[in-house]
């Protein structure tokens, strides 16, 4: 299978890092060009700061470093890892460019004609996609596709697995680890020993609204917003990878204990039917023992893909409650926006979209985007 090459903007920080390891061997993947900000642009990109333990693959290490206004350069498929200040003008360049740009920024979540996109959650949003080329007029393969807030995605998993009881009020704690906060991050003697009960830019909302919008229903060439109401606090907590959130969830149907567990424990999607290369088996792991899940022991499990459930007991308020954890670098950043991108192409290959799946593979052997009406 011919591998498609692949673009990073924001290659520098932390979630382009995770992107990097994470495609190191990609069996559909090559990462073939990357690029940041002023301060990185023309550098080789191994003699930047590499955060990360595994090692840096020399094939990556001896690219330069392309500014971010370098469309012509860039691959027909990026990923983007950039910081939301700069991020929505550049993903919208180059989405009209004709490149296809799978996000982790927050920029262009909340627009009605971008998939806020997890595959085992509602796959069925990529049709936005279509409509989003028709009515901009993007050329070719253009367009971008969204991956969630970090904690949302691991809280819009496990609402997935509850939908058959009819989701009504969900209420939500989050204990988010200090690597959401990027690098440098939280200075030290705020964070050692200490939980910070606030996190600023949007969170409690983007929990809040995001969830909603995967949680909703595409019909007509747009999603309606689930019905369900989400009250979110946000807070960080001194652990370096990891998103914990304690959930409270009323449901219009009364599951037991048991069956509300099941259901959880056997939910599984399209990701892992087409056995998509980061896809976890399962997607979702229910705990029996009381005090998990923890960070420390469970966050890394599927590569960091593998959503944490635990402590699921009866609530005297909502009706039931549970502890939820996933990786915030991995399943709630690059890795979302891997998968994402895997779930575009293994249905490119299946039949659907073909022609857009031959001049994904057309322009990436050529190196040019190629106009055309979408």
């Amino acid at each position: 299978m011919e591998k498609i090459d692949v673009g990073i903007l924001g290659a520098t920080g932390a979630v382009g890092q995770q992107f990097i390891a994470l495609l190191a061997d990609h069996p559909w993947f090559r990462v073939s060009w990357l690029a940041a900000s002023e301060r990185s642009a023309g550098k080789r990109y191994g003699d930047l700061p590499w955060r990360l333990a595994s090692p840096l693959s020399p094939d990556i290490a001896r690219l330069e470093v392309a500014p971010l206004d370098a469309l012509d350069k860039s691959p027909s498929l990026v990923f983007s890892a950039l910081d939301a200040s700069v991020a929505g003008e550049a993903e919208t360049a180059f989405a009209a460019s004709g490149r296809l740009v799978v996000s982790n920024a927050r920029n262009h979540r909340m627009d009605p004609l971008v998939p806020l996109l997890i595959p085992e959650v509602n796959p069925d949003h990529l049709s936005l996609l279509d409509e989003q080329r028709r009515a901009r007029g993007l050329k070719g393969t253009g367009g971008i596709v969204t991956n969630p807030n970090c904690s949302a995605i691991n809280i819009a998993v496990v609402l997935a697995g509850l939908r058959q009881f009819e989701i009504t009020r969900v209420l939500i704690t989050t204990l988010q680890a200090l690597s959401g906060a990027g690098y440098p991050g939280v200075a030290s003697l705020d964070a050692l020993g200490n939980v910070i009960p606030y996190i600023g830019g949007g969170e409690e909302e983007k929990i809040e609204n995001e969830t909603r919008k995967l949680l909703g229903t595409y019909e007509n060439g747009s999603v309606r917003n689930a019905a369900f109401t989400v009250s979110a606090t946000t807070t960080r907590v001194p652990v370096a990878d990891g998103h914990t959130a304690v959930m409270s969830v009323e449901l219009a149907k009364k599951p037991s204990i048991d069956e509300l567990s099941a259901a959880l424990a056997a939910f599984t999607a399209e990701p892992q039917s087409r056995n998509l290369p980061l896809a976890p088996k399962p997607p979702m792991i229910v705990h029996a023992a009381q005090d998990r899940p923890q960070p420390r022991l469970d966050v890394h499990h599927g590569r960091g893909m593998t959503v944490h459930v635990g402590r699921i007991r009866p609530c005297p308020i909502l009706g039931y409650k549970l502890v939820a954890l996933g990786h915030n670098l991995v399943r709630g950043a690059a890795g979302a926006a891997l998968l994402n991108a895997e779930l575009i192409v293994a249905r490119q290959r299946s039949g659907s979209h073909a022609d857009a799946d031959r001049k994904l593979h057309a322009v990436a052997a050529s190196g040019k985007v190629q106009p055309q009406q979408a």
